[in-house]
């Protein structure tokens, strides 16, 4: 039996057709055209009445249709995020390719060593240098807000702290445009060729917000501008949270903050056409028990997916969050939440996925929480990748030569594709009496093990000293 072409059977998850995403696209046109959107940033405004949006005394702009058309036909399809110091991709944002990584600026830090305590610069470069030896985790975010920095300096010290401590490329946070440019001119200090040469292989990605509902604040939009006019990516994702600043329905909520995202775009593209944006919105919702916003609930994960496939619509990079959880500690309900998230973002297909080691709905980071993510990357990509259907596979030869009653342990068949299953480094497999004999350890002390030694022992890539010396006068200009 011979096949003309090899085939693959992949699982997907798909939640809208394209008759669903045009019907959410319809409703956030309508959004702007009828409703509007608030800026507070005046070259914004005067871009935007330039080209054709009405524009009223107290900032109110409302927007054609066709204006949001003509944006979305300008911003790139796909964007590489590259390894410090050279053109090796770090991440790929195209298409289904799913890249995960960190999140941003928790206060609280959960020590594998120590328990619950307050993040510092120290437990910052820690946590870095554990995503830079998990080959899974493909960009890193701060993870964390460092106590013993001054509060006007976080920004600037958490992305050199991530560009000193991971060769990987970081998504970074600020709090206005005169952090991005000092940002941005670390990012040139380590890329061989300055800025045009981080321009070509980019190293960083800005992580900025509108304000739900349909508020551009000054200081956001000046971070969006200032990215466009450097054509480095960004993605500007609003947080529309369901039954406070959105509507309670999922459906209501994807269609204001599809509106936030499309007008941000057409900012975006109006101060530099073609530069590089990311399509995301982190659509949560309020427990009404505990007014507190949802992490770990099926409704946040239809979210995502109804993100990743408006990002597809719109032939946009997608952002994403995986492995996130409400539990304050590291025990059952996170690491469920991290196994389904897991394979929730690879069956999706959204391009940069955060927030892995998440705690406490963003309160907390946990290093066991990344380095067990790691391990369900690894397990659901083998499951992602599906079943091959082509004559290797079927193996009737191989099935012909054992023959009724034979065993195919000894085949060369095996041997060749034995190694293309999964094997754990945390998950047991032992049977009761050999897991005694071996000390009866649980998941929690194997990952409190791995995780303690990898961040023992694993020395980054440094950075060279003439670079280190410019980020250090850099950070002290402020």
């Amino acid at each position: 039996m011979k096949d003309a072409f090899i085939s693959v059977a992949r699982p997907r998850l798909s939640l809208l057709d394209e008759q669903g995403c045009e019907r959410i696209h319809q409703a956030s046109l309508e959004i702007l055209r009828r409703t509007g959107v608030r800026v507070h940033e005046e070259e914004a405004l005067a871009l935007l009445k330039e080209a054709g949006a009405l524009v009223t005394d107290d900032n109110l702009v409302k927007l054609p249709p066709g204006l949001v058309e003509w944006a979305l036909g300008k911003a790139p399809s796909r964007i590489v995020l590259c390894k410090r110091g050279g053109d090796e991709i770090g991440a790929e944002l195209a298409g289904r390719h799913v890249n995960f990584g960190t999140g941003s600026d928790c206060p609280n830090y959960l020590d594998p060593k120590e328990g619950h305590r307050k993040f510092t610069a120290a437990d910052v470069a820690a946590c870095v240098r554990l995503c830079d030896a998990l080959p899974e985790i493909s960009f890193v975010m701060s993870m964390g807000i460092p106590s013993d920095v001054p509060a006007e300096q976080q920004y600037r010290h958490q992305f050199a702290l991530m560009l000193s401590n991971t060769t990987k490329p970081a998504v970074f946070v600020a709090d206005d445009r005169a952090d991005c440019e000092a940002i941005v001119a670390m990012a040139a200090a380590a890329a061989d060729g300055g800025v045009e040469e981080l321009r070509l292989n980019p190293t960083l990605l800005l992580y900025s917000e509108p304000t739900t509902p349909l508020v551009h604040s000054q200081t956001a939009t000046e971070k969006l501008l200032y990215m466009a006019e450097q054509r480095l990516p960004i993605v500007h994702s609003p947080a529309p949270m369901m039954g406070g600043t959105a509507p309670i329905t999922l459906a209501g909520g994807m269609a204001l903050g599809n509106a936030e995202v499309l007008s941000s775009l057409v900012m975006h593209q109006l101060k530099r056409e073609g530069a590089p944006f990311v399509y995301g919105t982190g659509l949560h919702h309020l427990d009404m028990q505990t007014t507190i916003s949802v992490y770990g609930a099926p409704e946040f994960q239809l979210a995502r997916a109804m993100v990743a496939e408006m990002g597809r619509h719109y032939r946009l990079p997608s952002w994403g969050y995986s492995s996130c959880s409400d539990s304050p500690v590291m025990d059952a309900q996170a690491t469920a939440d991290a196994a389904y998230q897991v394979r929730d973002a690879l069956l999706m297909g959204a391009n940069l996925v955060h927030d892995v080691g998440y705690m406490e709905g963003g309160l907390t980071t946990s290093p066991e929480m990344i380095v067990f993510t790691a391990e369900m990357i690894e397990m659901h990509r083998h499951f992602v990748r599906g079943v091959s259907l082509d004559d290797e596979s079927l193996a009737l030869d191989v099935i012909h030569e054992a023959g009724p009653g034979g065993d195919f342990m000894g085949a060369d068949h095996t041997f060749k594709h034995f190694r293309e299953y999964w094997f754990p480094t945390l998950f047991e497999r032992r049977r009761s009496g050999d897991w005694e004999s071996a000390g009866s350890r649980r998941l929690g002390d194997r990952l409190r093990e791995k995780t303690i030694a990898i961040m023992d022992e694993h020395e980054p890539e440094p950075l060279p000293d003439d670079v280190r010396e410019e980020i250090d006068y850099i950070l002290h200009l402020l």
